[in-house]
């Protein structure tokens, strides 16, 4: 996706390394905002993500390890995938020390590259619908399960600094029974891919 005279091609930012995944939760969520993410050359800008703390009992590392959740244990700049409601896979990056079991969940990105083979794993032509969702990008990219604990400045993953400080927009995070007044959710402001648009917050 480097830029060349003359192209639309996006111009990507720094790499970013297992060290801007080794600090609070709360600091990398809203850095990830404009950043990009591909897996296999596929992806695009993150305009959604939600943070996930160890003190948080939304979060699955909340009551102990398990087999499912030990990533998240782990080392930062790794991604926990796992399995929602039995059916989607969703991708978070583990971040903080380890042992400490933080993790941002991608709720969602602007396609920009790989477009025609998501919209084939997709089976759908609409762009904006590819990725707007956590289930959906992972269907869209082809993350499942055993990228359960892949690095993340590694192929097939490559994930890319934002070039500028975006105005975002917070929320409490979706789909969750427990934790549900976190304002922890960030999004791109007026991003038209966005899994559900934000109330009206207070910009970042």
């Amino acid at each position: 996706m480097a830029q060349k005279p003359g192209s639309k091609t996006k111009l990507l930012g720094p790499a970013l390394t297992r060290d801007f995944f080794d600090r609070s939760v709360h600091e990398v969520a809203p850095e990830l905002v404009g950043a990009t993410m591909l897996f296999g050359g596929a992806g695009g800008t993150i305009v959604e993500v939600e943070a996930y703390h160890h003190t948080d009992p939304a979060s699955h590392s909340y009551v102990r390890r398990t087999p499912r959740n030990g990533v998240m244990f782990g080392p930062p700049g790794f991604a926990y995938v796992y399995r929602s409601y039995g059916i989607h896979w969703c991708v978070n990056f583990v971040c903080e020390a380890e042992g400490s079991a933080s993790a941002v969940l991608v709720r969602a990105i602007q396609p920009e590259a790989g477009i025609p083979a998501m919209q084939l794993r997709r089976g759908l032509q609409d762009v904006r619908s590819l990725c707007s969702g956590p289930g959906k990008l992972c269907a869209a990219l082809g993350i499942t399960g055993a990228h359960d604990g892949a690095p993340l400045d590694r192929k097939p993953f490559a994930l890319h600094a934002r070039q500028a400080e975006p105005q975002m927009v917070i929320g409490v995070r979706i789909g969750i029974t427990k934790g549900v007044e976190l304002p922890w959710r960030f999004g791109l402001k007026g991003s038209r891919f966005f899994s559900r648009a934000f109330p009206k917050a207070p910009n970042l």
